[in-house]
């Protein structure tokens, strides 16, 4: 595990206690906004972020911070993940079902090196679960090494996120996935998500918008654990990047099978 795992565990723990419980199923209206429309935020998520940004700055002084509510403020935090050490934070993933007082939901934070993941961590508040993960070091949950399963169905199992896509590839991607997958709804949280494959619930899953908050921590847990997450011509995702699209499988060999089945509309 990195060496900074459990300080950071420590730091995700007391923003769980201290502010994202609290606050869960007692907002008041006046407490949730939103940033676009239907992209929501609330006053935990900024309390998160700024708790966890002046821990992080604590615990590493010399590292950048770039955090989901600071781009939110500011989009030019966003040219910092390039270079140098940087902690990327999303303070509560999620927030749509936070919001509605409903699960998932969790914490995300990664460390990012000369624009490439090298840590990260996926906090559910709910049951203390901790998903992480280092470069090269491998992938845990709880402390406890995983790996994916190599067994899979005949039928796997597929959650799509089509919300960002156009309507003419939501409509081309469902056509072409439904007589191989099992097409489930996805649980609009990436915290969740990328630990439903490693774990073999999810076999397949689509993104189309990856912004380093919600997928770099995910991305490199899923990739050691053995799964693969790349961009659809199979480049790794790098947390500066101002792509779009992704696909995540429970195997390489699953991730190959379903790059040639769905992959046509996005490689581009």
């Amino acid at each position: 595990m990195h060496r900074l795992y459990q300080p950071v565990l420590e730091i995700l723990e007391a923003s769980s206690r201290d502010i994202v419980l609290p606050y869960y199923q007692n907002l008041q209206s006046h407490e949730v906004d939103e940033k676009t429309p239907g992209d929501l935020v609330t006053v935990a998520d900024k309390l998160s972020e700024e708790f966890i940004s002046e821990a992080l700055t604590a615990l590493t002084p010399d590292a950048k911070l770039v955090g989901e509510e600071a781009f939110a403020a500011d989009p030019a935090v966003m040219d910092q993940i390039a270079e140098g050490q940087v902690w990327i934070i999303d303070p509560i993933d999620g927030t749509g079902n936070y919001a509605a007082g409903k699960p998932p939901f969790g914490i995300l934070i990664a460390l990012a090196e000369h624009n490439r993941t090298v840590a990260g961590w996926l906090y559910d508040p709910l049951t203390g679960r901790i998903c992480h993960a280092v470069k090269n070091g491998g992938a845990f949950m709880n402390g406890v090494p995983i790996a994916v399963s190599e067994d899979h169905p005949d039928r796997p199992v597929a959650a799509l996120a089509t919300g960002f896509m156009t309507v003419e590839q939501q409509e081309r991607l469902l056509d072409d996935a439904e007589p191989f997958y099992q097409i489930v709804d996805i649980p609009r949280c990436a915290a969740e998500q990328y630990p439903r494959l490693a774990l073999g619930t999810n076999h397949i899953s689509v993104f189309h918008r990856t912004l380093p908050w919600d997928h770099a921590a995910g991305i490199l847990f899923l990739n050691e654990a053995g799964g693969k997450c790349a961009r659809w011509d199979g480049s790794s995702y790098r947390p500066a990047d101002r792509k779009k699209g992704l696909l995540g499988a429970s195997s390489p060999k699953l991730w190959d099978e379903a790059a040639e089945r769905l992959g046509d509309i996005f490689r581009v």
